[in-house]
């Protein structure tokens, strides 16, 4: 049964690649584009399928050189307009990334060719792109949580929003004060980070910037109005300069002596651009140089490193993890006996 099946979409790829007059496609060519697309088919076996098909599909032979040409008659009844393998495998493995960085009306647009791409990789059985989304995956560095819910009708009214550049209405819960605030939002920008999604807009009556998380919205209302445009914005710049930060984040020279492991993988994944490792003396620890950020993100993954750094400058950061030692060191000596 999966030869009979797998045979069926060779023979629809097939009619796909040809086009309808006066375009004319070479039989080597329709070969190599059936390989591209992950059938394993010999010269033979398109020709014959060539041959099978040309009454039924009224298909044109060219015959003025050696290289046979195909056509598709011009008034051929059948629409081809189906999805191809790559496609398919493309959408397949894309659609648990897009959906929380695409509008709901183009997810909506997408589901039909989501869920066809699902169905068509499932029916595939002897094509080896069919088997790849069985095969890859990507995951991320380090323990990763998991997506915070987002309720389908926020997202919906927020991504609309953003898209039409209209007014939101939100009933939004404060991580600090514990209770429900309403505001008025003028969208100027989404960022997925991490496990959680950040809708970027200014409050009406402030011209300033702010980040709400889109699991904390508990209601939104996209609105007729129109939102305040914000020519100044560029989301690149934002991401850099003010995501989870009062200031503009500086460059540091971070000075650190590192574990073997640790050298290792910083010398085939560095930290930044300009890195640099030197071997300590009478030691298997390396020195490390690197100009990063100043950012709680890389001190946090300094700090994740445990006994396998020892950071010497800067000096803010060596005092913030003496801190953060000490206070791990008096949690951990009220522990008298296990709960």
């Amino acid at each position: 049964m999966s030869e009979v099946k797998d045979t069926l979409l060779r023979l629809i790829a097939l009619l796909r690649l040809i086009p309808r007059e006066p375009g004319r496609i070479a039989t080597t060519t329709l070969l190599e584009k059936l390989k591209d697309d992950g059938f394993s088919v010999s010269l033979r076996t398109v020709q014959r399928d060539l041959d099978r098909l040309s009454i039924p599909f009224a298909l044109k032979r060219d015959e003025s050189s050696p290289l046979f040409r195909w056509s598709l008659s011009d008034k051929a009844p059948i629409d081809l307009s189906t999805m191809d393998t790559p496609t398919a495998l493309a959408l397949y493995l894309a659609e648990s990334h897009l959906k929380t960085l695409l509008p709901q009306s183009v997810l909506d647009q997408l589901g039909p060719q989501f869920r066809i791409a699902r169905d068509y990789i499932d029916s595939l059985e002897n094509n080896g792109l069919a088997h790849w989304a069985q095969k890859v995956r990507a995951i991320p560095n380090g323990k990763s949580l998991q997506p915070a819910k987002i309720a389908p009708c926020v997202w919906e009214q927020a991504s609309t929003a953003l898209l039409e550049r209209k007014q939101l209405q939100i009933s939004y819960l404060s991580r600090s004060k514990g209770e429900l605030n309403k505001f008025l939002i003028h969208p100027a920008g989404l960022v997925s980070r991490h496990a959680i999604s950040y809708l970027i807009g200014s409050v009406n009556g402030y011209d300033d910037l702010r980040q709400f998380a889109l699991h904390r919205i508990h209601q939104a209302e996209r609105l007729e109005a129109p939102a305040r445009v914000r020519d100044d914005f560029e989301i690149e710049r934002y991401i850099r300069k003010n995501l989870n930060t009062d200031a503009p984040i500086e460059q540091v020279e971070l000075v650190a002596d590192v574990s073997p492991q640790i050298a290792w993988l910083l010398g085939e994944t560095p930290l930044s651009l300009e890195q640099s490792l030197e071997p300590l003396p009478d030691s298997d620890w390396q020195r490390l140089r690197a100009t990063v950020p100043d950012d709680q993100e890389t001190l946090w993954w300094v700090f994740g490193l445990g006994e396998n750094v020892r950071v010497w400058e800067p000096q803010s950061w060596v005092q913030s993890i003496k801190e953060k030692v000490a206070r791990l060191k008096a949690q951990y000596e009220q522990i008298t006996q296990p709960v």
